[in-house]
């Protein structure tokens, strides 16, 4: 019996995670203008987050329903935002609380505080700092010894969130890192690269593909190369969507014009968390190492709009009930197909949710929602086709008015629903 690979209860619990808050945060917060790779010199010396909070930012996410966040530790640049031993260009080395300071130490304790689960970014290349990107066995010594710290110091890290930029073709001791970081921490996620747990989704735009299939033998590695990673076997390796709020990764431009408006946001969570993969925001903390205002700002927002669409259900009359041969039903009130029974009291719908067995041997291929006219109730209209299930999908559809849905999914060997919610969503200036 061939069987496919499924995912661990790891990866199941990162899906589960939804929707996260990326923060990148460092040198480059001082100096605009600066672009990757562009080699020109960031002196530790302007790095000074007088009014630092990490309290603020993981608040705001987590009220705004992110249930993980990440924090850039070392970008390209090579500024590490915690005092480091393997490298003079970090904290240790900036007037900021006289060299003594530790942004990860602030990052980490924030998460603990607000129950949000922490995520370490570490860029493996670098052209800055003490420490220029070189081969062979002393760079991938400072590699290890660096993510050891990171890995040793701040007790139980969640998630390891390695960037392919700037590594094609660039030779690493794979076997000994990852060897170096699965012995520190064992139940640790690592995304991307050599040992991955997850995978990026190929864009940096904020969108799955609405075939967003797990089952993987390669991955993409980086922006900057059309190669992909190739696997040593199939995978299972969930997709995480990364974006920006703004144009830019860092807070170091006058572009307040270009962050993103909520529905643009709640569109990008639709196409990434409603295609079965993580949905992960960037925001970059100022110079004062605060949320700027609007963003924060935009962040509570989309929180709310989230809440809004999808924070209660039509209640499910009964439940979800299997129909046989690949097909589930809810009713959103007593349901007869007799259209005399003046029992039937159809609902106006234009979403329903619908999430998959990720432990089934056959996954959903494809499958198709139909509704129940409101009057000829014996008789239904198909509103939505799909592809793939996976952790969620999230169908939209014209506003319809109904008492019954029903899902028919194919698959090969027959896949298995767990769960199916009905939802109307009214325009948000609608009466």
């Amino acid at each position: 019996m061939n069987t496919r690979a499924i995912p661990s209860p790891r990866q199941i619990e990162f899906l589960n995670w939804e929707f996260g808050v990326f923060f990148h945060f460092g040198i480059r917060s001082f100096y605009p203008g600066h672009k990757d790779w562009d080699n020109l010199p960031m002196d530790a010396a302007a790095f000074n987050p007088d009014r630092l909070d990490c309290e603020q930012w993981i608040r705001a996410s987590r009220e705004a329903g992110a249930r993980y966040a990440i924090l850039v530790c070392k970008h390209h640049d090579g500024f590490a935002n915690w005092p480091t031993k393997y490298s003079d260009y970090s904290v240790a080395a900036t007037p900021w609380k006289d060299g003594k300071g530790d942004v990860v130490r602030e990052f980490v304790d924030a998460c603990r505080k607000y129950d949000v689960k922490v995520g370490l970014y570490y860029s493996p290349a670098q052209w800055g700092g003490q420490t220029a990107f070189a081969e062979g066995r002393e760079y991938d010594d400072y590699f290890i010894n660096q993510i050891s710290e990171l890995l040793t110091n701040y007790g139980k890290i969640d998630y390891l969130w390695f960037d392919g930029c700037g590594s094609e073709g660039h030779e690493y001791d794979r076997a000994r890192i990852i060897q170096a970081i699965r012995g520190l921490q064992p139940d640790i996620l690592i995304f991307q690269m050599w040992d991955p747990d997850t995978r990026w989704v190929g864009n940096e735009d904020g969108y799955a593909p609405l075939r967003n299939v797990n089952l993987c033998d390669e991955v993409d590695f980086s922006m900057m190369t059309e190669e992909r990673e190739q696997m040593d076997q199939t995978r299972y390796l969930p997709a995480e969507c990364d974006c920006k709020m703004r144009s830019t990764w860092f807070d170091c431009e006058p572009n307040e014009d270009t962050i993103k408006e909520v529905d643009e946001l709640v569109g990008m969570y639709e196409m990434s968390v409603g295609r079965g993969a993580n949905f992960l925001l960037n925001i970059g903390p100022d110079c004062h190492g605060r949320l700027p205002e609007p963003d924060l700002k935009r962040l509570e927002a989309l929180g709310r709009e989230i809440r809004r669409r999808y924070g209660a259900p039509i209640p499910a009359f009964g439940g979800m009930q299997s129909e046989g041969n690949g097909a589930w039903s809810i009713c959103t009130e007593h349901f007869s197909e007799d259209w005399e029974n003046e029992d039937t009291c159809p609902q106006l719908v234009n979403r329903v949710v619908i999430e998959e067995d990720l432990m089934a041997q056959s996954p959903v291929e494809e499958f198709r929602i139909y509704a129940h006219l409101p009057g000829y109730r014996s008789k239904r209209v198909c509103v939505y086709k799909g592809d793939t299930v996976g952790h969620k999908a999230i169908c939209a559809f014209p506003t319809i008015r109904t008492a019954k849905l029903t899902v028919e999914a194919c698959g090969k060997g027959g896949p298995v629903l767990t769960g199916m919610r009905a939802y109307y969503v009214r325009p948000e200036n609608g009466n």
